[in-house]
């Protein structure tokens, strides 16, 4: 199996170097931003495909994060790293309890409105502080062609997701304009 066909999450990105011995800045997808440190086994997106790519050193700096890969050991060659996307396979994230999910999951998945409405499928989420936010993009089979932002409540506005369908339920007015 190539590492393509892997389902490989991404976690962040190189940033440009940070001093003389081959470090880079680090930029984290992650919450809280130092999670991505307890991955050392990697995936690059190099020259359009995935690598494997070993972060054999890496630590808090500031309020940022830095690191060093295997075999970029100086600034010249670490350049070539940056702005490369890092990824994990999901296979490697820790398990969740069974009410939690990772963002990965929920994208992509259909939204249905508790009236049996669909409203279309999840294209990323949003985090706002207050709580994340389902952009919930229109598809063929939507009741209508509205982009919606639908407030990630369990218990309150999410009613059910389920992994197995690929569909979160909403207790969410058609007719609501955001």
């Amino acid at each position: 199996m190539t590492l393509e066909q892997h389902n490989l999450v991404t976690m962040g990105r190189i940033g440009r170097p940070y001093g003389v011995r081959g470090w880079v800045k680090l930029i984290s997808y992650t919450a809280p931003q130092d999670n991505i440190l307890d991955f050392r086994q990697l995936y690059g997106r190099i020259a359009g495909s995935w690598k494997a790519i070993e972060m054999d050193e890496a630590k808090v700096h500031g309020k940022g994060l830095i690191a060093h890969f295997a075999g970029y050991d100086d600034p010249d060659v670490v350049r070539e790293l940056t702005g490369v996307e890092l990824a994990v396979r999901a296979d490697d994230l820790p398990p969740l309890d069974p009410e939690d999910f990772y963002w990965h999951e929920l994208t992509g998945m259909r939204v249905v409105a508790t009236a049996g409405q669909n409203l279309g499928v999840v294209s990323k989420l949003l985090e706002t502080g207050a709580n994340d936010v389902l952009v919930v993009q229109p598809t063929s089979e939507s009741i209508d062609d509205r982009e919606r932002l639908i407030p990630y409540l369990p218990g309150r506005v999410v009613v059910e997701v389920s992994r197995e369908q690929r569909v979160i339920s909403v207790d969410w007015d058609p007719d609501y304009l955001a």
